[in-house]
Formats: structure tokens, sequence, C-alpha cells
């Protein structure tokens, strides 16, 4: 794995939990950020000079949802610059909802599963190709 936090945007707290322990059984060692919506993971965004791995984000969450925090950080020269990927995984896969996040350049759009083994599965596809893929954390 590269290096870098892990960032993941959601505010249930039972998914939150789900992602900890998946990524735990994966062996991904790199530190897991929460926030409970897009306003407190944007504010930690603005004021790390840490280089986050990637930013899981669901998309309906309070205060300000995950496509708004897509569109924030693609609107701000130094959060856009730092090339984080930004992926959703979301329980919301409507086709308005996908065509949105394609238009605001998401790196990728997965529909929340609903047990534990596709949890895994998706987590370590997800994982394996941004371990792969060039980008700034791993060049």
């Amino acid at each position: 794995m590269t290096k870098g936090p892990i960032v993941i945007v959601e505010d249930d707290e039972d998914d939150r939990e789900i992602y900890a322990e998946a990524i735990k059984e994966l062996g991904i060692t790199n530190e897991l950020i929460f926030f409970e919506n897009g306003q407190k993971a944007l504010e930690y965004l603005s004021e790390t000079e840490d280089q986050p791995f990637i930013i899981i984000s669901d998309i309906n969450m309070p205060v300000m949802n995950g496509l708004e925090l897509k569109k924030q950080i693609q609107d701000d020269s130094y959060l856009s610059a730092k090339g984080i990927p930004f992926v959703f995984i979301s329980t919301n896969s409507s086709n308005v909802s996908v065509r949105h996040a394609h238009a605001l350049s998401v790196q990728g759009f997965f529909q929340k599963p609903l047990n534990i083994t596709d949890w895994n599965l998706a987590l370590r596809t997800l994982f394996n190709y941004w371990g792969l893929c060039k980008h700034i954390n791993n060049t």
C-alpha cells in the first residue's frame, strides 16, 4: 500500500465500523481518518499538510454532502493540486447522482455492498487499483 492516510467521509456509524473492519482484514495499515460530513473533511483537508492516499465518501450526509465536498475540492486550487483520488461508495446510486459525480471528475462510484464479503471485495479491488496506479502518492 502506498503512503498517506485513507480519508473516509461517512455519517453512518455502522458503516464506519464496517470500513474499519474490512480494511483491517485486508491488512492495510494506512491510518484511517473518519469524518461525519463533508464540511469536517474539507476543514481537515484544507488545514493538513498530510497527503491522503484516497478519499472515500458517501453522498447523502448532513451539513455538506459528498457531491458538495467533491465540488469544493475541485474548485480549490490548493486541494485540487494535491491530486487525491476521490471515490464514492453510497447507497444513492441513482443515474442523476452518478452523472453528477462523474461531471465532477470523480475517479469511481460504487454502490454500498450488502455484506462484509462484498465490502472486502470492493475495497480490495479499489486499494489494489490505486496502489498500482501512478499518482502523487505512488510515484
